[in-house]
């Protein structure tokens, strides 16, 4: 007999929507749909990775933090500062000082293209504004940042990736739109 499978990894019984609709709908209509043997065949996200490079970082202490604190509003996860690794004379940069932000998880967006896929099942997108967000509280802004967008999976290649995020709900084009609530076709 099987064992029950936990609800979810720190044991107080929450388990993301996303991931719940994942598991009981998406799963088993991509095996389907990718005439894949196996479910676990079937690809999944494995990360989402925001980065926001802060070049006067060098220069000025409080534009890293207030770029820290916005990515950490952003995504609801305490941002990580990267550091460089190298030093390089012509950009006054020397090993060890800080270059950017980082952090590993994100809420909702809008807009996305197909050509973003790098080949190998993952997507890219950069948003030219932090503010789009609506966590983010205008009047705290001191610069207008763009962040870059890195979304892993572990699908095989475009198509697989593709029909996942689709099935997650990323807009891409030819998704049809959803009728105004109240109204039916």
């Amino acid at each position: 007999m099987a064992r029950p499978r936990k609800t979810s990894a720190n044991g107080n019984g929450y388990q993301p929507r996303l991931k719940e609709h994942y598991e009981q709908e998406l799963r088993p209509q991509l095996k389907g749909q990718l005439q894949v043997s196996s479910v676990m065949d079937v690809p999944r996200l494995q990360k989402i990775t925001l980065n926001m490079g802060i070049g006067d970082a060098k220069i000025e202490a409080k534009v890293l933090e207030n770029a820290l604190d916005q990515l950490t509003t952003i995504a609801g996860q305490r941002a990580q500062v990267r550091r460089a690794r190298k030093s390089i004379a012509s950009f006054k940069l020397r090993e060890g000082m800080p270059v950017g932000v980082r952090v590993t998880r994100i809420r909702d967006f809008r807009g996305l293209s197909t050509r973003s896929f790098d080949g190998r099942g993952n997507f890219s997108l950069g948003i030219r504004e932090q503010i789009i967000f609506p966590e983010i509280n205008y009047d705290d802004v001191d610069t207008i940042r763009g962040l870059d967008v890195a979304i892993t999976t572990t699908a095989a290649d475009n198509e697989q990736a593709e029909a996942l995020l689709r099935g997650l709900g990323m807009p891409f084009p030819g998704m049809a739109e959803p009728a105004p609530e109240g109204e039916e076709e």
